[in-house]
């Protein structure tokens, strides 16, 4: 007979994996995306997002495990969104709107919002990062190149993002795409030769993909899938030409050190750690541009 929510539970065997919350005898390394609680096979509802249990679907009933339980949270502490593609749909708006744009305006915009160090072309000259225009390292992760260029970045960001931001929640979501694309360019800016033009959404869809191998591995899932696609990313990374092989691996680093800091933080102080997380990789990619530009300036 099942055990009722709520009543004692059976130890899970020393040193193994914890019993189920309703099933104590049976281990498990499934826990429920909302509570945490673990759940064996028979208790698990799938969500958009791996699994929850019977409680958190009902929206909980009178112990103290439910009734927090009753507060929609996802896995890393966000609220629940009607919509959990919002904020994936808004970025993948502004990608486009950018592209519209530049194709309507030329070649002028694109020398204005480019990441590049400093760059002399006989008598033209562009003023970059190295004189103050840090703005680039943002700018330059809504730039696309060709077609081809930003339909592969919208479709790894389709892909991508609508499962991270339902687990993590928008504003955490948001934290790690900007973030992750922040990473790249400063990678890029770091090791790439000062008048190296950079421009492209994959450093931001780097750090989603190091993301979503962070997650699946919190949540004890199958990592192969994503392994494989990581895998295969890295090769035409380094094979291709004409790609900025620091962007890439920049967003890939700084996405998964961000994730790892929202999904994996206590909860009795979740945010104070994932506000501590986010300010450290900020004040990393600061130190990692100021050193940069006392090189090419000093």
């Amino acid at each position: 007979m099942d055990q009722a929510p709520g009543s004692p539970e059976t130890p899970a065997a020393a040193g193994g994996p914890p019993g189920c919350y309703r099933h104590p005898d049976r281990e498990t390394g499934i826990s429920c995306v909302r509570c945490e609680r673990p759940i064996c096979p028979d208790c698990m509802i799938s969500a958009s997002v791996g699994f929850q249990c019977p409680d958190c679907v009902r929206g909980g009933s009178g112990t103290g495990h439910a009734a927090a339980a009753s507060r929609p949270r996802t896995l890393a502490g966000g609220v629940h969104a009607a919509d959990p593609r919002l904020i994936t749909k808004i970025l993948l708006g502004v990608n486009v709107a950018v592209w519209l744009v530049v194709l309507g305006l030329g070649d002028a915009l694109t020398d204005q919002l480019v990441l590049v160090g400093h760059a002399r072309y006989g008598l033209f000259e562009i003023m970059g990062v190295a004189e103050g225009e840090w703005y680039r390292l943002l700018t330059a992760a809504f730039l696309h190149q060709d077609p081809l260029h930003i339909a592969f970045n919208m479709l790894g960001l389709w892909w991508l993002g609508p499962p991270l931001e339902a687990a993590l929640g928008r504003v955490r979501f948001l934290a790690l795409y900007l973030l992750s694309a922040l990473g790249g360019s400063a990678l890029s800016y770091l090791l790439a030769a000062p008048n190296q033009p950079s421009l492209g959404a994959s450093g931001a869809i780097f750090g989603l993909l190091g993301a979503t191998a962070v997650l699946l591995r919190r949540m004890n899932q199958d990592m192969r899938p994503v392994v494989l696609l990581l895998v295969l990313n890295l090769v035409f990374t380094f094979t291709w030409a004409d790609i900025a092989w620091q962007a890439h691996i920049g967003g890939l680093v700084v996405g998964a050190v961000v994730a790892y800091g929202l999904v994996h933080a206590p909860r009795d102080r979740r945010l104070l750690v994932q506000r501590l997380t986010c300010a450290a990789v900020l004040l990393a990619i600061v130190a990692v541009v100021w050193v940069r530009t006392l090189q090419l300036t000093g």
